[in-house]
């Protein structure tokens, strides 16, 4: 049972629930009736501490989907927060008026602060270069569904491998699965941080770091891009030097398998061209309409609606 359940890391939920919320993911996907109207009268709290487009939207609109409401901000120049309000009183004041919380901190650590302080379940939205747990239920259930399951796989990451949360969630839940293999392609300067190295070798899980992307593309059952994110640099000088190391065009994808399938959490800047959205193997506007059923999942599993 999620009920009451708060979602810090994907480790959080067993595979077996994690499974379960695909299920019923893929019932509302299925029918758009399904569980509609089932949280009339529950309010969700909006808590984004940093810049977001599609998890807060789809966050709403899976809670307006499921006859729900909300309230928070999306700017914390908005909030008390502004004034020095300590997150735990901003958390406690959110609790008062919400049956769960949402909440984007640019704070690693800052959701299980939350957690800790809130008597109704908190849902990290992405701590800093920390975790990511929704989107990681959106990668993986885009993987479910395009590839028939989530086993047997090489899954390449590209990109901003040391700052990237998605990364770095999605890499610890897909340790879990049967035969999974990964390639991490990065500059030298972005490579993955030590404790998901740790974290993978401890679970026996094969890996490897490279710089080519046309190296690993042939290899590829998934390819993960992602963007070189200006907000984690201290020093400008570096981002720019970084941010065009990798873009992923028509030439590269010819080197890709025919079953490829090309996640991207969103939003790009350039490190995908657009001609590659025409391509069919190009599945990140898909992910992101995943991400709002399995969020729809997440919240009426979390409030009790849904017998999960």
């Amino acid at each position: 049972m999620l009920e009451g359940r708060s979602l810090i890391e994907p480790g959080n939920f067993s595979l077996e629930e994690t499974e379960g919320l695909f299920a019923l993911a893929e019932k509302i996907e299925n029918d758009d009736t399904f569980l509609r109207g089932s949280c009339g009268g529950k309010l969700l709290a909006t808590l984004f501490f940093e810049p977001s487009t599609r998890t807060r939207l789809s966050f709403e609109a899976a809670m307006l989907r499921l006859g729900g409401s909300c309230l928070g901000f999306a700017d914390p120049g908005s909030s008390s927060a502004a004034k020095g309000e300590s997150l735990a009183d901003t958390v406690r004041m959110a609790a008062s008026y919400a049956d769960a919380i949402v909440m984007r901190n640019p704070k690693e650590g800052a959701a299980l602060l939350a957690s800790r302080y809130s008597p109704v379940p908190v849902i990290n939205a992405g701590d800093g270069g920390h975790h990511h747990p929704t989107q990681t239920l959106t990668d993986l259930l885009t993987i479910r569904r395009l590839r028939g399951g989530v086993k047997d796989l090489v899954v390449g990451y590209c990109g901003d491998l040391k700052f990237g949360r998605t990364v770095h969630s999605l890499a610890k839940a897909l340790s879990r699965y049967e035969n999974i293999s990964m390639i991490f392609i990065s500059p030298e300067e972005l490579t993955p941080p030590e404790y998901i190295v740790r974290h993978l070798q401890k679970s026996n899980v094969e890996f490897r770091e490279i710089r080519s992307l046309e190296e690993a593309m042939p290899h590829l059952d998934v390819l993960y891009m992602t963007r070189v994110q200006r907000e984690r640099f201290f020093n400008e000088e570096d981002y720019i030097r970084l941010k065009d190391t990798y873009i992923l065009n028509e030439e590269k994808m010819a080197l890709g398998k025919k079953e490829l399938v090309v996640l991207h959490p969103l939003p790009r800047v350039n490190e995908i061209a657009v001609e590659v959205d025409d391509d069919p193997r190009a599945a990140y506007f898909k992910q992101a309409k995943y991400g709002m059923y399995v969020r729809m999942a997440l919240l009426s599993s979390i409030l009790g609606v849904s017998g999960a």
